[in-house]
């Protein structure tokens, strides 16, 4: 998945979910942040952020931010792509080069099953399956975890895709991991442990859990290597 006019800027504040401030070219300016999550670990003082340039004139902002540099103690800082509308892209990307199903699969995005709207159903050799994706953007000593946030909808998710594995459809969720230089993921019991329990449930069920990281830079994010998944509670 590749950008286009991106610009290089320096992070002031974040009013709320939705604007950021940051210092452009020695000029502060409000923009879109591509992100509803809390993301307090990337957005700190001063640090080098990366913006998309809209090419819609009658946007209230003219960029969006999509990118971070998290500043890391003893290490330099870790390039992390935070926009969440981005891991559904690659994921179809690299669906469609045969990393996961053939590459004859037929892959269609956003398709509803029963009380949920998956992010994509694949039917490959007569088998059909449903794939949830699920960007990651929280790190910590090269562990990352999902959700940042409680999120009701990803439980609901979880068990629809249950459901989906125990009527003889295929089932999956792939963590995309937002970022490179980690060793392992985990669910995130100590910011919604009813998340991390449908986690554990969908894995006993046979639901397939998936986590790649990324090559990430300021204009792309490409999914590349699988990483661990460890699924035990723990906080």
């Amino acid at each position: 998945m590749r950008y286009h006019h991106i610009k290089k800027a320096e992070f002031i504040s974040r009013p709320n979910r939705f604007i950021a401030k940051v210092l452009i070219d020695g000029k502060e300016e409000a923009v879109h942040v591509k992100n509803t999550g809390r993301c307090r670990e990337l957005l700190t003082d001063g640090c080098t952020v990366y913006l998309e340039e809209s090419d819609n004139p009658n946007r209230k902002t003219r960029y969006d931010l999509i990118a971070a540099e998290k500043v890391r103690s003893g290490a330099p800082p870790l390039l992390v792509n935070m926009d969440s509308q981005i891991p559904n892209a690659a994921a179809e990307e690299w669906l469609k080069k045969g990393r996961l199903f053939s590459e004859q699969a037929v892959i269609r995005r956003e398709y509803t099953y029963g009380a949920s709207r998956f992010d994509f159903r694949i039917e490959d050799r007569g088998k059909v399956s449903f794939l949830e994706v699920k960007g990651v953007t929280l790190e910590n000593d090269g562990i990352v975890s999902f959700p940042d946030a409680p999120t009701e909808r990803g439980v609901k998710h979880i068990h629809e895709l249950i459901r989906a594995k125990s009527e003889g459809f295929g089932a999956y969720i792939l963590f995309v991991i937002q970022m490179k230089e980690v060793t392992e993921f985990r669910p995130n019991d100590a910011t919604h442990k009813e998340f991390g329990d449908a986690l554990r449930e969908a894995e006993k069920a046979g639901v397939r859990l998936l986590a790649y990281d990324c090559i990430v830079t300021p204009d792309s994010m490409t999914i590349d290597r699988p990483v661990s998944i460890r699924t035990e509670y723990c906080l």
